[in-house]
């Protein structure tokens, strides 16, 4: 078989190009970037990317590299109260058989890049975005952004949220604007309030708001996320903004809240897009995956775990039947298409009915989340970390 073309060395991408290398396809990933790497900070992985990385064969390698965290802790950003906590202990592991754990983009990012690097299957190109594809049957050209086109077998699409692939393939449009505005800041860890120095994955939620943090890197960092429902009708990503700005739109927050805005000294943004589930992802010997396919917001923390089981399911579906690469194609997009479309669509509504309420309805949320059990908890997160790769 000629090379499978992928288009994007993102995580998504790179986690394709490996998973197929692995299953003894060669694989060519095509960036669009002159450097390969990743911008933003701080991710985290829920139980289900670890079994990915074990597929993948980086396991050791990503939680060598991860922070395994105690707990996801619940607070009321406007009260400063604890409203629930969710022990990520040994139950927890042995329920999911994995950890759940958080890490830079960026650290994640270069172990799958060294993989793909050390890997004699995988070739990596850079200043070569794809713009558009054709084929013919028998074989894939992805048109490049310098006039020149690359031949392979097959098209994997994981080119991200404005993907040329998903472009030609669905002519859907532009994504959606969610009219969420998010700040990102990392600090060093003497930077955050020392009261405040928890080994969790820490949301205050508050009316129209939440923050987010949590350690990296060793215990050298603090990743601080800040989100605020300000009906922001653009799309942007990575614009730095002053820290006033970011402390105006939390104005309404206790004043601890704000303390930990307040330690950011550098701020970006991004207005957070996504899209309806799509009802397919292929068009003959093209494919989508990762954020290509499915954009979502944070609050599941799932995006960059559902571009990793993709990459598995995708590479095990070709090793299954290699002389019919559609038909392939075709299960990778039946396995995954309603196990992606529910992590978008919970994605909102977590954002609507645990992150961002006020009133009676954050009283009621209040009320049903902290009644729960640990026990409870697990199980009500079985359908998300009950992994389809173990």
């Amino acid at each position: 078989m000629k090379d499978i073309l992928v288009a994007g060395g993102g995580i998504g991408g790179l986690a394709a190009a490996l998973a197929l290398a692995r299953a003894g396809f060669r694989a060519t990933v095509l960036e669009k970037a002159r450097e390969l790497g990743e911008i933003g900070a701080g991710i985290q992985l829920g139980p289900n990317a670890f079994h990915a990385f074990d597929a993948l064969g980086v396991g050791p390698q990503a939680r060598a590299m991860a922070v395994q965290v105690d707990a996801l802790r619940l607070m009321d950003a406007v009260t400063a109260r604890d409203i629930a906590t969710i022990a990520l202990d040994a139950e927890f592991r042995e329920r999911f058989g994995a950890p759940y754990a958080v890490v830079h983009r960026g650290e994640l990012h270069g172990v799958l890049l060294r993989a793909c690097r050390e890997h004699p299957l995988v070739t990596l190109r850079t200043a070569a975005g794809v713009t558009g594809y054709a084929q013919d049957g028998a074989a894939v050209q992805a048109r490049l952004s310098d006039g020149t086109a690359a031949e392979g077998a097959l098209l994997v699409g994981a080119d991200g949220l404005h993907s040329r692939v998903r472009a030609q393939m669905l002519a859907d449009g532009a994504p959606r604007v969610s009219g969420h505005t998010t700040y990102r800041s990392v600090i060093p860890v003497e930077m955050m309030p020392e009261a405040l120095r928890w080994n969790a994955a820490t949301l205050w939620a508050g009316p129209k708001c939440h923050i987010v943090h949590y350690p990296l890197s060793g215990w050298k960092l603090f990743n601080l996320v800040v989100t605020a429902h300000d009906h922001a009708s653009e799309p942007v990503a990575g614009e730095p903004v002053e820290r006033q700005r970011v402390l105006d739109a939390f104005a309404h927050v206790h004043p601890v809240a704000q303390g930990i805005i307040a330690a950011g000294p550098e701020w970006k943004r991004w207005v957070l897009c996504d899209r309806e589930p799509a009802e397919r992802w292929q068009d003959g010997r093209v494919a989508l995956l990762g954020d290509a396919a499915h954009p979502t917001l944070q609050y599941l923390a799932q995006g960059a775990c559902m571009a990793l089981e993709d990459a598995v399911v995708l590479a095990r579906e070709l090793a299954a039947t290699p002389d019919a690469p559609e038909g392939a194609l075709a299960r990778y997009q039946a396995a995954r298409l309603l196990r992606t479309a529910r992590v978008t669509l919970q994605s909102r509504a977590v954002g609507d009915h645990v992150y961002h309420p006020a009133g009676t309805h954050a009283a009621l949320r209040d009320a049903v989340m902290g009644a729960k059990t640990q026990g409870q908890w697990r199980e009500a997160m079985a359908w998300l970390y009950d992994s389809p790769l173990r």
